[in-house]
């Protein structure tokens, strides 16, 4: 059986070899949560980098006041990925990967790539555009596949608002794709 994670923060605080274990538990989790926001592999494996460095250096300064250490280490990459945004933002790029489709034989039609990419970009912004706390709640729910119970313990929530807030959530998608004309 693994060690609690509260008592393994502890020892990581005094023993950095001992992150490497909190490093194990959580990087296939954070770096699917920032792909998820990036939608870049490589950028998000320099983010999910970043995220562990970051907490690694300010680990001492951790207090578990109630939240899972995981709830932690997501607000660092949540940080993160908002200041990597704002940086893209300003520097568009477009990335070889997006276009090789549209180059590459037995493809789909350019015109079908294009409206896949539009009502995938469309998705994504509409999902950027919700608070953090609902953007985690997606990623656990469809990335991880948490149940209710799980993701309340991450968020600091009852199941029961879990669930409302996971109806609320997807009833506002819905309805901001359909102003953008996505049924």
């Amino acid at each position: 059986m693994s060690e609690p994670e509260a008592q393994l923060v502890r020892r990581a605080k005094k023993d950095p070899q001992a992150f490497g274990l909190l490093y194990e538990r959580y990087v296939d989790r954070i770096y699917s949560y920032i792909l998820f926001r990036t939608s870049n592999e490589q950028d998000a494996e320099d983010l999910t980098a970043r995220t562990f460095h970051q907490a690694l250096a300010s680990i001492r300064n951790y207090n578990e006041r109630g939240f899972p250490f995981s709830a932690w280490l997501y607000r660092i990459a949540h940080n993160l990925v908002a200041n990597w945004h704002r940086d893209h933002h300003r520097r568009p790029q477009v990335s070889l990967d997006e276009v090789w489709p549209l180059l590459s034989k037995g493809r789909p039609s350019p015109d079908g790539v294009a409206e896949k990419n539009s009502e995938e970009d469309s998705l994504r912004a509409v999902i950027q555009g919700l608070p953090p706390d609902r953007q985690l709640l997606l990623v656990l729910k469809f990335g991880e596949g948490k149940s209710n119970s799980e993701i309340g313990k991450v968020l600091g929530r009852s199941e029961g608002a879990v669930k409302s807030l996971f109806h609320r959530t997807l009833d506002e998608l819905r309805a901001e794709m359909k102003k953008r004309g996505y049924e």
